[in-house]
């Protein structure tokens, strides 16, 4: 199925998939050369909105939790994915620690890490959880809600010792013998890198540290996502504008402050105009009859906190006490001090009468599958990661990578596989993020 588009599809966006689906080959060998040059991250999602006139991600995770969220019919291809990761990184791999989140009271994410393990011992490897919880000590099983247990195990550091003093590879306190080619962290590390993870000799932490928000920016991944796009479109004779949301950047803020000056919010009224300005040229040369927006969200940081969505540059200088606290911290309680400005993209997706928009997974440099994250109290210019949001894992039944020629642009087929092409693009960006290493 294809949710209802709320726009008529006879705008830009109609002829953008028609674009990409007569230049199908052009793309493939594009994206297969680009691949040959650059190492895609392990794995991916990609949270993208579809406004009728323009498609273009909104973030790139590079720690996905939602693989519980996708259609069983996708296992195979995340299988043959995996396998194809785990042998590039490690071919003669045995074993792998997979470290999740401290998330024990999610029973829904601890679902995503137990269907992740399970694609990944699909591949031939003995998988066990670690946990970086100070205060397990001994094995923790934990039930999850479809009959599932899931055991999470204390980790120790082993081996020649290193300059921190502890040993150079890490595995389990009560397994000696069990010694992982990999370590795959589905943890962010919002709150930095532990020392346990940190220094490790000949096992490969997977993404790299610098992965995690206690480095990577937001701003850093557009800027990269930039750079792909406009070569991209280059190639196929486009607008970027239309693949690619405006972005600034605004550093040393400080919501806690009462005084809009002591916040720095000059540097963000500016420049929610000067973007404000950039949109309302943009949608005058499409016609486009809608309100601009800006999203202003935390440069660093996930699970769609510290986000919040603005309309005229005023908004930003008379936030109230609690806007401010909800804009101040993010995940693990860390304050915000820079944030990123993007060009709002409104989503006229519905799913069941509710607001919609699409989520890609991505293993290595492949689209195994996606699904709709669906808000029914939430508009179409609004954040939909937030509580009362839910999942439609059965969405994606075409998958994203076999359009269909035969068929209108918008059918299943070719709209999915839109999805796919601006997917790829972010994770090519997300390669490119991370060879940089962090570095600004």
């Amino acid at each position: 199925m294809v949710p209802h588009l709320a726009t008529a599809l006879a705008g830009p966006l109609l002829a953008l998939e028609k674009r990409f689906l007569d230049a199908e080959t052009t793309i493939e060998r594009w994206l297969r050369g680009r691949w040959l040059e650059h190492t895609p991250p392990f794995y991916c999602s990609v949270d993208l909105r579809n406004s009728g006139f323009k498609l273009a991600p909104v973030d790139t995770n590079l720690f996905p939790g939602g693989f519980n969220n996708l259609d069983p019919a996708m296992l195979p291809l995340c299988v043959q994915a995996a396998a194809v990761a785990v042998e590039r990184i490690c071919p003669e791999a045995k074993n792998l620690l997979l470290v999740p989140e401290n998330h024990t009271r999610n029973r829904f994410y601890l679902m995503n890490v137990a269907r992740l393990a399970a694609i990944l011992r699909h591949t031939g490897l003995n998988v066990r959880i670690g946990t970086l919880l100070p205060d397990v000590d001994r094995p923790l099983t934990l039930d999850l809600p479809d009959g599932q247990t899931l055991t999470l195990e204390p980790l120790r550091r082993f081996g020649a010792l290193g300059p921190d003093g502890l040993g150079r590879r890490l595995g389990l306190v009560r397994d000696p013998q069990f010694d992982p080619c990999a370590i795959l962290l589905n943890n962010d590390l919002s709150a930095g890198a532990p020392p346990l993870l940190q220094n490790l000799q000949e096992q490969f932490v997977i993404p790299p540290l610098h992965a995690g928000w206690h480095v990577r920016r937001k701003s850093r991944h557009f800027a990269a996502y930039r750079r792909v796009v406009r070569e991209f479109a280059q190639l196929l004779d486009l607008d970027p504008w239309l693949l690619d949301p405006e972005f600034a950047v605004c550093g040393a803020i400080d919501f806690r402050e009462k005084s809009a000056e002591m916040r720095g919010t000059d540097c963000l009224a500016t420049s929610v105009d000067k973007l404000l300005f950039h949109i309302r040229a943009k949608y005058r040369e499409y016609g486009i009859d809608a309100t601009p927006f800006v999203v202003v969200k935390a440069d660093a940081g996930t699970y769609g906190m510290g986000i919040m969505t603005v309309k005229d540059a005023s908004e930003v200088r008379e936030l109230n006490r609690r806007q401010r606290n909800k804009m101040a911290v993010v995940k693990e309680g860390l304050p915000v001090t820079e944030v990123i400005l993007q060009e709002g993209v409104p989503t006229f997706e519905t799913v069941d009468e509710g607001v919609a928009e699409p989520v890609v997974y991505m293993i290595d440099r492949h689209v195994v599958g996606g699904f709709y994250r669906v808000h029914a109290g939430r508009g179409v210019d609004e954040n939909l990661n937030a509580p009362g949001m839910h999942f439609k894992p059965l969405a994606f039944e075409t998958g994203c990578t076999l359009p269909d020629s035969a068929q209108a642009p918008d059918a299943p087929p070719n709209r999915f596989y839109a999805y796919g092409v601006v997917a790829r693009l972010a994770l090519l960006a997300a390669a490119l993020e991370l060879e940089q290493g962090g570095e600004t």
